[in-house]
């Protein structure tokens, strides 16, 4: 098998996964290559930070067994071949699963999630486990005791990556990896993509099994992929999507979700309503608002004028947000609690302090908190009946220099958590940069189960945003 061209081969890493299976198909480059070129940019650049285990053996392993089988006629999915990163929270047997935590440095996993045995199933190549945030508590992405990856936009300055799929985002912004497996709880897939400028998928709760995970909320943990196209990203989910007798709310989404996942339909400019701005949860900066407002510019040229979506009053985005963290932490200290308590434990205060609040909330409190739940899930799916997304703000601020308190990058959760208590499909996509030239985004909403009306409006979306596609200038990493 010949390689390819080199003028295609330097562009590699920057390209779509789907256009990385097209050519594995058509036999232009083997997994193995693809494979061996990823690994070899991951091994340039440890100052990035983006992976906590690099599992190149087995990658290598699992390429070449991609290589033959598709010799012998077989493909196992849309996707075979291709290399792809997973967040440090997901088991894979024999494989460290650190939870970004050093209170678990060296613990072996015994057992395989079942998105990763999906993955392994659909012929993809496992690189390796990707940084995140100390059990997925907190959206910057900092995690000084294991190390924060670090936001490739700026070589300068140490800015947070995102969180808590920090490595993931910053793996995907590099071209460390094509596709990542992330994990959002309160906003950890779309936060890293946001400040990263890709995308990121957060599904609606069920679509994909969180089984074999570290957990952080059973009511609020969902898988989703942070990817470099829309078409990506849905592509991904599509191959895991479906029912887990191992995690019960794969089996409460209806069938429907998951199928309609597969056909992509065009969707009318109208069907898109824009969150009204008295409704944020949170100020935009200067620049986040430059950035906002030159989006309604590109969509109105486009021919997308979404009306202002004023919620009905009882759904307050502000106070969904300060639920989503109530019943986030409430269930965090319930696996956390006594790692927290117990001084001894390596733990990064910051993380200890935010556990050991969950042990103060009331139990009342906590179920009080789940009944609003229920409630703004209807008055959600009632108020958004004939849209098919709602487009707000994904960020207030582009990406700024870590600090030790990680209280910069507040706003981040204020706009994103929303979505997680609806249970709602959300997407971060790229809009713009600030004066700094850091990424900003948008993010997209849809009622739980109306992913693939979402991913459709996404999908016409994405072009607009960000007519030119822009990459970080990598030369100071040695890439």
């Amino acid at each position: 098998m010949s390689p390819m061209p080199e003028q295609d081969n330097t562009a590699l890493h920057f390209r779509d996964a789907r256009e990385l299976a097209r050519a594995i198909r058509q036999r232009e480059i083997s997994s193995r290559q693809v494979t061996t070129h990823f690994l070899d940019r991951i091994e340039r650049a440890p100052s990035l930070a983006a992976y906590s285990e690099v599992t190149a053996e087995r990658a290598l392993a699992q390429a070449d067994a991609a290589d033959r089988l598709q010799d012998a006629g077989i493909l196992m999915g849309p996707l075979h071949g291709v290399p792809v990163a997973v967040k440090d929270s997901v088991h894979w047997s024999g494989v460290t699963t650190s939870g970004g935590s050093q209170t678990r440095q060296g613990v072996v996993s015994t057992d395989t999630a079942s998105a990763l045995h999906g993955l392994a199933a659909q012929g993809m190549v496992i690189l390796g486990k990707t940084r995140m945030t100390e059990f997925a508590f907190g959206l910057s992405g900092q995690n000084p005791t294991q190390g924060t990856a670090r936001n490739p936009w700026d070589a300068r300055v140490a800015r947070a990556p995102g969180g808590s799929s920090s490595g993931a985002g910053v793996a995907v912004a590099a071209g460390l990896a094509p596709i990542a497996l992330g994990g959002d709880t309160g906003g950890s897939v779309r936060a890293p993509a946001a400040l990263n400028g890709v995308v990121g998928y957060k599904p609606s709760t069920g679509m994909i099994s969180r089984a074999g995970c570290l957990p952080l909320s059973d009511t609020l943990d969902v898988l989703g992929p942070i990817a470099r196209s829309v078409a990506d990203a849905r592509l991904l989910t599509q191959v895991l999507a479906g029912p887990d007798v191992d995690d019960a709310a794969t089996l409460d989404l209806p069938a429907a979700c998951v199928t309609a996942l597969r056909q992509p339909v065009p969707r009318a400019a109208g069907a898109i309503a824009v969150l009204a701005p008295q409704a944020w949860p949170a100020p935009l900066t200067d620049a986040g608002l430059r950035v906002w407002h030159q989006a309604q510019d590109r969509l109105e040229r486009a021919g997308f004028t979404p009306l202002a979506w004023h919620p009905p009053a009882s759904l307050s985005f502000a106070r969904m947000a300060d639920d989503n963290s109530l019943v986030l932490a409430y269930e965090a200290y319930r696996y956390y609690g006594a790692l927290a308590e117990d001084p001894a434990q390596p733990l990064w205060e910051v993380v200890r302090t935010r556990i050991a609040a969950g042990g103060r909330i009331a139990q009342a409190d906590y179920e009080a908190a789940l009944l609003r739940r229920r409630a703004d899930m209807a008055a959600f799916a009632s108020a958004m009946r004939g849209l098919d997304a709602l487009l707000m703000p994904a960020c207030d601020q582009a990406a700024q220099a870590l600090d030790a308190e990680d209280v910069r990058h507040v706003g981040l959760g204020k706009l994103l958590r929303p979505a997680n208590f609806l249970g709602a499909a959300a997407i971060a996509l790229p809009a713009g940069f600030d004066d700094d030239g850091m990424p900003l985004g948008v993010q997209l909403l849809a009622p739980a189960g109306h992913d693939a009306a979402m991913l459709d409006c996404a999908a016409a979306l994405e072009s607009v945003l960000a007519p030119v596609a822009r990459l970080p200038d990598l030369s100071f990493w040695g890439l």
